[in-house]
């Protein structure tokens, strides 16, 4: 019954009484009503009117997760497909389940020319499907593969698809344009003749052996197979439109125009009609005929964006001929150089010829530099300047690889320090440390490698190595600033400041307008409370640049440490502000002071504008990740922290610090990839070994779990995470004694409050509720404003059925934590079975602070619903379902909702899904309210 939320903080006008604003409510059954209406268009097939009641429902509420789904689906169906992927994302960042749109926002990525993101994006990742989405969602990336020029993963995906579901015609009618693109006419013909077999009057099935007849040559047999097709579904559009071509190929031109004319009406977006009736304008002389006719195809394609038909070969050759044909050909060259890629050796290559007679292709430094290497691979400044040119890119595996094969042939100090970068680059810090020590051995004034090996120890947490290194190099190049600078940094890290002043005004001496130096020196300053004297020296360093952000950061440092947070805020958001694409430190600074500040929403939106600086960076990614948990959106921190995993390559720290942040977003699955990926170049990492074992009790694999926690004993006898976990174990094995045991040892190595509330929670899901109380009661007396063990203590009387008292625990945290959503979510559930009409009030007052947690989303409509508030339960209860649709309990909320309000066939559904899921307390009343259906 009580269900547990991360705590966030918000600001609420009151307590526990404030109710929500009255024009919201009203915003929000406005946008619903509209909703309703959309959907009985969108199901009657009016599509436009559908897009036109989902917008106005989007301007009175656009937080409506429904609408934006439901709006991508319309939109996709009107041709529209980057507004369809724009309503898509709208939807994940609301917190839709992924299940629900995957397969529309792949077909609107492909119809967009992003075959690659379809499958690479982590939103389109088959895993955890259900039978028929995973199905046509391969599918999908079967298609995605044959337009990328990859036929045998296309082919092998689409016969996954065929395993899954072998008794539908879909896989087999997908094959059939794969087969065609290949020249396999035999195999092609089998698949569409089993896809007829299957389901005989299939128009889909019909087109497609229609397709592989036309394409093969058998002309009398496509034709009659169109035919068959159009007296079916005579707004079959690619039937119309290949017959018409058909026909014109048989100088049936009359017949062909009659094609077209339909075709024109029922797509009239669609430039094949148009370029049709160029051909047969030409053919019959018609010069203004075919100039019109070019001018409609031109005017069709050239705003659809270049990338959106890349993979349509027939659309790039379509815009390319009409515009050559216009003696366009500035405009005719890209079209036609993408077609040609896509038929090498084509006739289109004439044209290109012609159209680039005049044109010089520079292209860019990488490219000139690898065509250079392929003929001169022995050229080793030439790969020393590929290597760096990658690696300041971030492309570090390349540079490394460019690297080692340099090095087969021939030892360069240089080519071995940008291979230890590289390395250094892709987090395979032990091979780059080799790499880096070898040739600071062999050569100690070999300043990059130096400064590179320093670098790389101080990254490892090896801070004496670095310092060791750094005196070493600053006493054998005593005139290098760099070096002096880096030993200053090193040395105010380790705590050491009078040291690092010395460092930093040697630097100083060496170059006085080393900017690094000077504000090294106003920190220090700062950090020994010269305040006055910092302010002096950064007052001086603005003089010349009013927006240096490196100045404005250490002005926000400065701030912080007097205690003037708003000074502070305003000097971190100028610097964030002043920071170029490459400069993200004080965007880091930004995002973590508002998530420290209990800011949320502007901590998200520090983390976004970070990301559009570098949306690939592994650490913009979890500031990113870190900014949607503490917005309470799981479901877009899951998809950001994937795709950081992806790129983190081996980095041990980073694969770690991942695998931390998925566990928060409820990603097991994510989690245990990254950290196979983190044990496997380090198996006693503590931290990788306790959140794997946490991974492993999520996959009820007990065993593994207590050997990780034994194993963490071994390293530390006092590791409290290995205590947890072992309690962990003996809960999930039935051993309650022994959970009992494991906790009370972890409450004697660390008796704080997290452990004690553990205990509390054992203890009374043990039936011990008096052990739990009396726990929590002689630790609430000597510390009495512990919310998190009040907490405890209140679940565990709602556990036990004592729901009075339980209030009183979670009034208690409320009044001490107003902004406690979780206290105040589970307050409402407490209200809800005490029949007490604040429920709704307190309901809101928690989703104000999350308004995008299924749970708390779901414990609102159900107490609007017990009031009697039926068109606001309505919506709230169906994105609580849309965001957790495997919550049985969520489920038989909105099918009871929906029962009421008369929607029948909708709430047997979710009424019958929550049957089916089972183990929920109100699984019985969800039977009953579905025999009131039946």
């Amino acid at each position: 019954m009580t269900r547990h939320t991360a705590p966030l903080s918000g600001l609420l006008a009151a307590l526990l009484i404030a109710a929500s604003p009255a024009t919201e409510a009203q915003d929000a059954a406005k946008a619903a009503q509209y909703y309703e209406n959309a959907l009985k268009r969108y199901e009657a097939k009016d599509i436009a009117g559908a897009i036109i009641q989902l917008k106005n429902a989007l301007q009175a509420d656009k937080n409506q997760l429904s609408v934006q789904v439901l709006l991508g689906k319309a939109l996709l169906a009107d041709s529209q497909p980057a507004a369809a992927e724009v309503a898509f994302t709208e939807a994940i960042r609301l917190g839709v389940d992924r299940a629900e749109i995957c397969v529309p926002l792949a077909r609107a990525l492909s119809a967009q020319g992003k075959q690659q993101q379809v499958l690479s994006d982590p939103r389109l990742s088959v895993d955890g499907l259900g039978t028929t989405t995973r199905r046509d969602l391969l599918l999908e990336r079967a298609a995605a593969y044959s337009d990328l020029g990859d036929p045998r993963n296309a082919l092998a995906t689409v016969q996954e698809a065929r395993k899954l579901d072998p008794n539908a015609i879909q896989s087999w009618v997908a094959e059939v344009p794969l087969r065609i693109r290949a020249r396999q006419w035999t195999e092609a013909v089998t698949a569409a003749n089993q896809a007829l077999k299957m389901q005989p009057d299939s128009t889909d099935a019909l087109y497609q052996r229609a397709s592989v007849m036309h394409a093969a040559g058998d002309l009398r047999e496509a034709l009659a197979t169109y035919d068959r097709v159009i007296s079916l579904d005579e707004k079959h559009f690619e039937a119309r439109i290949a017959r018409a071509g058909l026909l014109a190929d048989l100088n049936r031109d009359n017949d062909a125009l009659a094609d077209l004319t339909v075709a024109a009406k029922l797509h009239p977006k669609d430039p094949r009609s148009a370029y049709l009736r160029a051909l047969i304008s030409e053919r019959r002389g018609d010069a203004p005929g075919t100039k019109a006719a070019l001018k409609q195809v031109t005017d069709l394609l050239d705003p659809v964006p270049i990338e959106f038909i890349r993979f349509r070969t027939q659309f790039l050759m379509l815009n390319g001929l009409a515009h050559y044909g216009l003696a366009e050909f500035e405009k005719a060259k890209p079209y036609l150089e993408l077609a040609a890629r896509q038929q090498p050796g084509s006739p289109l290559l004439k044209l290109l010829a012609q159209i680039a007679l005049n044109e010089p292709n520079p292209g860019r430094a990488q490219e000139l530099l690898e065509e250079y290497t392929r003929s001169r691979p022995t050229d080793s400044q030439a790969l020393l300047m590929l290597a760096s040119l990658h690696i300041n890119q971030g492309r570090g595996a390349r540079a490394a690889a460019l690297m080692q094969d340099a090095l087969k042939q021939q030892e360069s100090p240089d080519m071995r320090t940008a291979l230890g970068i590289g390395l250094l680059q892709i987090g395979q810090d032990r091979m780059a440390l080799e790499q880096l020590e070898k040739v600071y051995k062999s050569n100690p004034r070999q300043i990059y490698a130096t400064l590179a090996l320093i670098k790389a120890y101080a990254r490892g947490g090896r801070l004496a190595d670095a310092l060791r290194v750094s005196g070493e190099a600053v006493k054998r190049m005593p005139n290098e600033a760099s070096l002096a600078l880096l030993d200053a940094t090193l040395r105010q890290s380790s705590g050491d400041l009078g040291g690092a002043r010395q460092g930093f005004d040697r630097a100083l001496r060496l170059d006085p307008k080393l900017i690094d130096a000077q504000l090294g020196m106003a920190r220090i300053d700062a950090m020994t409370k010269s305040f006055d004297a910092a302010d002096k020296r950064l007052r001086e360093l603005l003089k010349s640049n009013e927006r240096r952000a490196d100045v404005q950061f250490e002005f926000a440092l400065l701030n912080e440490l007097r205690g003037q947070d708003d000074e502070a805020e305003k000097w971190l958001r100028s610097a964030a502000e002043a920071s170029g694409p490459r400069e993200l430190r004080a965007d880091f600074a930004l995002v973590e002071w508002y998530r420290r500040k209990n800011k949320p929403a502007l901590a998200l939106q520090a983390a976004k504008t970070l990301s559009a600086k570098q949306p690939d960076d592994i650490d913009v990614l979890r500031a990113l990740a870190a900014a949607q948990l503490s917005n309470g959106d799981a479901a877009a921190a899951k998809l950001t922290l994937t795709n950081a995993a992806r790129k983190a390559s081996f980095n041990t720290q980073q694969l770690v610090n991942i695998a931390a942040q998925q566990l928060q977003a409820q990603d097991a699955q994510g989690a245990g990839y990254s950290l196979d990926k983190a044990l496997s170049g380090s198996p006693d990492n503590p931290t990788a070994l306790s959140l794997m074992a946490q991974v492993d009790l999520r996959r009820n694999d007990t065993g593994s779990a207590e050997a990780k926690a034994r194993q963490l004993l071994k390293l530390d006898p006092r590791s409290e995470a290995a205590y947890v976990l072992l309690a962990e174990v003996a809960r999930v094995r039935n051993e309650p004694q022994k959970e009992i045991e494991a906790l009370r040892k972890l409450q004697e190595l660390a008796p704080r409050s997290t452990n004690v509330a553990r205990l509390v929670t054992a203890l009374s899901r043990q039936g011990r509720t008096k052990e739990a109380r009396d726990t929590a009661d002689q630790w609430l007396a000597r510390n009495s404003r512990d919310t998190a063990v009040m907490k405890a203590i209140g679940d565990a009387e709602a556990r036990a059925g004592s729901f009075a008292p339980a209030r009183q625990r979670y009034e208690a945290v409320a009044k001490i934590n107003p902004q406690d959503a979780e206290a105040l979510n589970n307050l409402a559930n407490v209200l809800i079975r005490l029949k007490d009409p604040t429920a709704v009030q307190v309901a809101e007052q928690a989703l104000a602070l999350r308004p995008k947690d299924a749970l708390v989303l779901d414990t609102a409509g159900w107490a609007n619903l017990k009031a009697g508030k039926l068109d606001r339960a309505i919506q709230l209860l169906r994105d609580a379902r849309l965001r957790s649709p495997e919550l049985a309990e969520i489920r038989y909320h909105l099918g009871a909702a929906l029962a009421q309000a008369s929607r029948a066939p909708e709430a047997r559904e979710e009424l019958q899904a929550a049957i089916k899921a089972g183990n929920f307390d109100a699984l019985d009343d969800a039977k009953r309210t579905l025999a009131t259906l039946n």
